[in-house]
């Protein structure tokens, strides 16, 4: 389990292709801390610890994975937002995440404001049930609360803070985001959906 809070930025090093997965070496001051077997999310996507090296760690994701999320498109020197999972004793910052992206998202405008920037996105209408007004979302990662929200859109607003210690500051329009709906709202449509069948 996650929050959605970032902890620092990683480069992805190295990226080697096994079959039908993919696996990534990630460079970050963190990685030196991380242990075999660990979850870490990566963008927002919670991937295993398989090997540490130095000041780097190696993940694999598997076709579900590239599927569902923006993995399949990382290279060399991409930057990702990396968090280790939450310790039992700790706060919950941000909002519950899973780390199990539902969809990917494309980054439709931005727009600079006085200390502030704003970012809208559009998803598949299949998603529109999950995003509401004042809502949690996480994008790549991140635990972001939404506003304007239409049948397929919705924006964010990003504070100084998270715009310098995120990746929110490498997207443009066209870029595409992984996004997961927030948990509660998830069981919630499943429940309507269910007695929908009866």
């Amino acid at each position: 389990m996650f929050t959605g809070i970032i902890e620092m930025i990683g480069i992805v090093d190295e990226v080697q292709q096994t079959g039908s997965n993919k696996t990534f070496w990630i460079s970050s001051s963190m990685s030196k801390e991380l242990s075999v077997d660990q979850s870490l999310s990566h963008n927002g996507v919670c991937l295993t610890i398989e090997e540490v090296e130095g000041n780097r760690h190696r993940v694999t994701a598997i076709q579900e994975t590239l599927d569902k999320s923006n993995i399949d498109s990382w290279v060399k020197h991409d930057k990702i937002n990396l968090e280790r999972c939450l310790p039992l004793n700790g706060r919950l910052d941000g909002h519950m995440v899973q780390g199990h992206v539902d969809a990917t998202g494309i980054c439709i405008n931005t727009e600079a404001q006085t200390g502030s920037w704003v970012y809208t996105f559009e998803i598949s209408e299949n998603f529109a049930g999950l995003i509401v007004e004042k809502g949690s979302v996480s994008l790549n990662g991140i635990s972001l609360t939404i506003f304007n929200v239409t049948i397929n859109t919705f924006s964010v607003a990003i504070i100084p803070y998270t715009y310098e210690h995120t990746t929110m500051q490498d997207l443009k329009k066209g870029s595409i985001v992984n996004i997961e709906f927030d948990i509660i709202g998830k069981y919630v449509q499943r429940n309507q959906q269910l007695k929908g069948t009866k």
